[in-house]
């Protein structure tokens, strides 16, 4: 026993310390301490593990090494706060007044939002083009001023003054620059043997889920008061601005990147080989192969019906609820709809990894087009929440589709710019069929046939090309 009690190092302390030890042990082991640790570990289970289910989720098949599992996350960030503010804007501008008010209002808000947008739509991409080397700081700088003009529209929704608009569309510009950057980065974080349409599948339904998630947190925080989603948008868009340059130094790689265009270079030369100055033609969105071209239609026309049921929809079961049900309970059972058939389409899109994707797309405006034709023959409640599943089925997977010819026809080099120049198009789009459904009178039949019609341009576009372009096969080698 001596001989153990005089190991003591230099300093002559060490039974001292291991005494505190073991009073600090013994006081640790009382039962009021030990049932409160298990308490806490109680109580933070379900997060840890939903945490660690998550991470496992967007990290798995090579995603976390490659980097694409903070993409993911980084869009089910941006997913929440787009919900926030959207939540925060439709009571302000939708619900808080009677329904003549607020067409006026919805109007408005397209007018002095959706309406600059479609001018400054155009200028994003080839703007972003030019900071191929600043793309995380790009996508933090989107957040970082949704989270600012948040601020600023958490006053204007309390006072209904004017400055609620041009903030609104600051957020849109801002929120579209993000998707653009978004889609540009996603082939330089594609793990091995990852198909692009895969990758796109795993982002959009990470944004999905987010959305559910973040929506009833949004109405929650709108129930304590009317700033409160936009003060938790303001803090999700920080965070997600700090998680933007976790992203790896890859996302700012430009090497042998080129720019797209959605129109040929005029003045070719009569035997080929390029322009009539014998420089080498770049290539654009129309010279890579008919297919982009025709899946770019068919999805303008997917959009442009999203657009077109959010608004005419949106008024019309206000003015007209479902059968025993408030508008807001109407609201909410075609959004649901819409949004489980999004979230469908996105999850067998990434089963089916890019399998004919010609073929996918014209089916795809086959159904959009039959359901929309069924909801104006049979027009009611049943009809019109199939109508908003099954758009939003067709379009989630005419749009993994699209990704699929893009990555499969488009050169590597301007494959980056492409996605940028559809995601613009695709904008326009909506903006175009939300217009449309603010001005048609609230008229169900006219509007599902209104539906109809819309689709069926797009089919008229597109459909035969398309199935041409199956017929013949992949012009390039697929690019996994």
């Amino acid at each position: 026993m001596r001989e153990i009690g005089s190991r003591q190092g230099p300093l002559g302390h060490y039974d001292g310390v291991a005494a505190v030890r073991s009073s600090d042990a013994h006081a640790s082991g009382g039962p009021l301490r030990r049932t409160g640790r298990a308490v806490g570990r109680a109580l933070r289970l379900p997060f840890t593990a939903a945490a660690r289910g998550i991470r496992k989720a967007t990290h798995a098949h090579g995603a976390g090494e490659s980097g694409l599992g903070k993409l993911i996350e980084l869009h089910a960030v941006n997913g929440a706060g787009d919900v926030m503010i959207t939540v925060a804007l439709a009571s302000t501008v939708f619900f808080s007044v009677p329904t003549d008010e607020a067409r006026g209002r919805v109007a408005l808000y397209l007018a002095v939002t959706m309406a600059p947008f479609t001018l400054l739509a155009p200028v994003i991409g080839p703007l972003l083009d030019r900071l191929p080397h600043g793309r995380r700081a790009a996508m933090a700088a989107a957040m970082l001023t949704r989270a600012v003009l948040a601020i600023v529209m958490s006053t204007a929704v309390i006072t209904g003054s004017l400055e609620l608009y041009p903030a609104a569309l600051g957020v849109l510009v801002a929120s579209k620059a993000y998707g653009v950057v978004r889609s540009a980065v996603v082939p330089r974080l594609l793990p091995p043997r990852f198909s692009l349409v895969r990758a796109n599948s795993r982002v959009t339904l990470a944004g999905l889920l987010a959305t559910g998630v973040a929506a009833p947190i949004a109405a929650g925080l709108h129930m304590i008061g009317p700033r409160g989603p936009l003060y938790g948008a303001c803090v999700i868009f920080l965070g997600g601005a700090v998680l933007a340059f976790t992203l790896p130094p890859t996302v700012d790689s430009a090497k042998g990147e080129r720019k797209a265009r959605l129109v040929p270079v005029p003045h070719t030369h009569p035997h080929g080989g390029g322009d009539r100055t014998g420089k080498e033609r770049r290539p654009s969105l129309r010279t890579v192969g008919p297919s982009v071209l025709h899946g770019l239609q068919a999805n303008a026309s997917h959009r442009a019906l999203s657009g077109f049921l959010t608004f005419f929809l949106a008024f019309l079961l206000r003015e007209h609820p479902l059968a025993g049900q408030s508008a807001a309970v109407s609201l909410g059972i075609v959004g649901v709809a819409a949004g489980a058939g999004n979230a469908l389409g996105t999850a067998v899109g990434a089963w089916l990894k890019a399998r004919g994707p010609e073929l996918i797309i014209a089916t795809m405006l086959a159904i959009a087009l039959s359901a929309a034709i069924l909801a104006a023959l049979f027009f009611g409640g049943l009809m019109m929440a199939v109508l908003c599943a099954l758009a939003g089925f067709s379009q989630a997977l005419s749009k993994l589709s699209l990704d699929a010819v893009i990555q499969r026809d488009v050169p590597e080099e301007v494959r980056t710019s492409a996605f940028a120049r559809s995601e613009t198009l695709l904008q326009m789009s909506w903006v175009v069929g939300g217009a449309i459904g603010i001005a048609l009178p609230l008229n169900g039949v006219l509007g599902m046939g209104v539906a109809a019609g819309i689709v069926g341009l797009g089919a008229l576009m597109a459909v035969r090309g398309l199935l041409s372009g199956a017929r013949r096969g992949s012009p390039h080698p697929r690019v996994a």
